[in-house]
């Protein structure tokens, strides 16, 4: 039997096997396999450390450990081993998100040593399509333009602070929140329908591998909101994710947030797993 001591970190060498696991479920791990796809396992590089459980040559487990600490295929000894981990060097991360069981057991074993969670999401659908949007695109959402920026920061900081609760800006002043903004404007990968300088609708595109890749930051303007722009803005990204980036597009939402997972249902989404965050 594994012990629960046999997690190690994982580097270059490991990155042919670890890409492997990774794609025995490419919807679940669409943001780990992007990392390691675009900048592969060197810690200065992946942002963070991959720990792997189980044999060399024989990898059964994942933990991304960055910003956010996330279990990939996590049997219950990984769980306990990378838990085992993450409480000898301490807190570093904002947040524990992945699978609802494994998250919750990894949870299980961190709070007596980490202290409280600042919010917990029990339960995140995970939501996934690789067919033509069900309703019409709207016809205004396209590709962000370099130069309209600081059009669009204003909304992904207000999408954020009303997604996770506190602001980007806490911390380094949002400078990493920022420069992820612009990032994706740069890479063609951030969408909205700009009207008068203002976003009505905005989402990116922020993970891609060969086989999926994930919307995020889907926001709608209060003051435009039933009116039925998420539906046919989510529409029009999901045509231009399939049309330019995967076969499959997912995405993961509250489960308390019923407009919008009615929304996605619309546009042609399914429920494919359940995710769950602890958040710091």
């Amino acid at each position: 039997m594994l012990r629960t001591s046999a997690s190690r970190v994982l580097d270059d060498n490991d990155r042919d096997e670890v890409l492997a696991l990774l794609d025995t479920d490419p919807v679940a791990n669409v943001f780990v396999a992007s990392r390691v796809r675009t900048v592969g396992l060197n810690p200065s590089r992946l942002g963070g450390q991959m720990w792997g459980f189980g044999p060399r040559g024989g990898l059964v487990s994942l933990c991304y450990s960055g910003a956010n600490l996330v279990p990939v295929n996590a049997t219950r000894d990984a769980v306990h081993a990378f838990a085992d981990r993450a409480r000898k060097q301490g807190r570093r991360c904002s947040s524990i998100v992945g699978p609802a069981g494994a998250v919750e057991r990894m949870w299980e074993r961190l709070e007596p040593h980490w202290g409280s969670a600042r919010a917990i999401r029990w339960a995140q659908p995970v939501m996934a399509t690789g067919s033509a949007p069900a309703v019409e695109p709207d016809p205004l959402v396209r590709r962000v333009r370099p130069e309209e920026f600081g059009i669009l920061l204003p909304a992904c900081v207000a999408m954020f602070t009303e997604e996770v609760g506190v602001s980007p800006d806490n911390g380094d002043g949002g400078a990493l929140y920022r420069s992820r903004v612009a990032e994706l404007i740069r890479i063609g990968r951030s969408y909205a329908r700009i009207e008068d300088g203002k976003v009505v609708f905005k989402a990116e595109i922020g993970a891609v591998t060969p086989q999926a890749c994930q919307i995020q930051g889907v926001w709608v303007h209060p003051d435009h909101r039933g009116r039925g722009h998420a539906v046919a803005g989510m529409a029009a990204v999901v045509e231009q994710a399939l049309k330019y980036f995967a076969p499959l597009v997912t995405l993961y939402v509250n489960d308390f947030n019923v407009s919008a997972r009615a929304a996605y249902r619309k546009v042609g989404f399914r429920e494919v797993d359940t995710f769950m965050s602890v958040l710091f």
